[in-house]
């Protein structure tokens, strides 16, 4: 590995791991020695791909299947990552938790409908609140959970605003588990991404939109994936061990003089 294997030993399970933003992460924690139980909802082609580049990085890691926004989600996804544990004869538990799938409603409030709305809700939020409560029983003492907000949850954006209302519930959950989690010593973070270059943004391809939103970083350009893992790396290791229940921008200082 190139990387310091400052996650040597520990196991990461990132949901949403496969694409965009998830995937970054995924291959980021692996190359820096964790083993990676990357989640897939659809794309089981997009996670079998991610597996093998971690494989080829010299990193460890598997797929991981469950549909979210369905009954029972949680469950299937933490069934299926312990029978993976097992197939690769490692230890049960977890380390590393982060919150990553979900899916965009780009609609203002008069164009939402209640399948939508139910929807965005249970896979972005009702999803991860599950998966947390099912898995604090596989989280070691000292672990880690990320969640992955967005910077849309400090400023008026109302074209996404029932997207945008799923992760400022994310926020709240972050906050008040990193309160109850303390005693374990396990830290609670929201990592929130601005205008990133990823598949779940089909408006990055109109030119006047994509100008923008460049614009409106400070730097310019729109995020990596790659920029948002290195934020994630971090608060994943043991570096960020006082830091927890925080709200971190990784938007590049989009909206700042908003």
């Amino acid at each position: 590995m190139t990387a310091t294997a400052r996650h040597e030993g520990k196991t990461a399970l990132v949901t949403g791991g496969s694409r965009g933003i998830g995937r970054a992460i995924s291959r980021r924690l692996a190359r820096e020695g964790a083993l990676v139980a990357v989640h897939y909802g659809h794309d089981r082609t997009a996670a079998e791909r991610t597996v093998k580049e971690i494989e080829a990085d010299g990193g460890r890691a598997f797929c991981v299947h469950a549909e979210f926004g369905v009954p029972g989600d949680a469950d299937t996804l933490w069934s299926a990552f312990d029978a993976a544990l097992a197939e690769h004869d490692a230890p049960a538990g977890l380390d590393i938790l982060v919150n990553n799938a979900g899916i965009t409603l780009p609609r203002p409030l008069a164009q939402v409908t209640e399948a939508d709305y139910d929807r965005v809700f249970a896979i972005n939020t009702k999803a991860p609140f599950f998966v947390i409560q099912r898995g604090l029983g596989r989280l070691r003492d000292g672990g880690r959970i990320i969640n992955i907000s967005s910077v849309a949850t400090r400023v008026a954006f109302p074209a996404i605003v029932s997207y945008t209302m799923t992760k400022a519930a994310l926020d709240y959950l972050t906050l008040s588990l990193a309160q109850e989690l303390g005693p374990r010593g396990i830290t609670v973070n929201a990592v929130a991404p601005g205008y990133t270059e990823t598949e779940i943004n089909p408006t990055l391809a109109v030119p006047e939109i994509r100008r923008r939103y460049s614009e409106a970083s400070v730097f310019g350009r729109l995020g990596d994936p790659v920029d948002i893992a290195d934020v994630v790396s971090f608060v994943a290791s043991d570096d960020a061990r006082w830091v927890t229940g925080q709200w971190i921008d990784a938007s590049g200082g989009a909206h700042l003089g908003v």
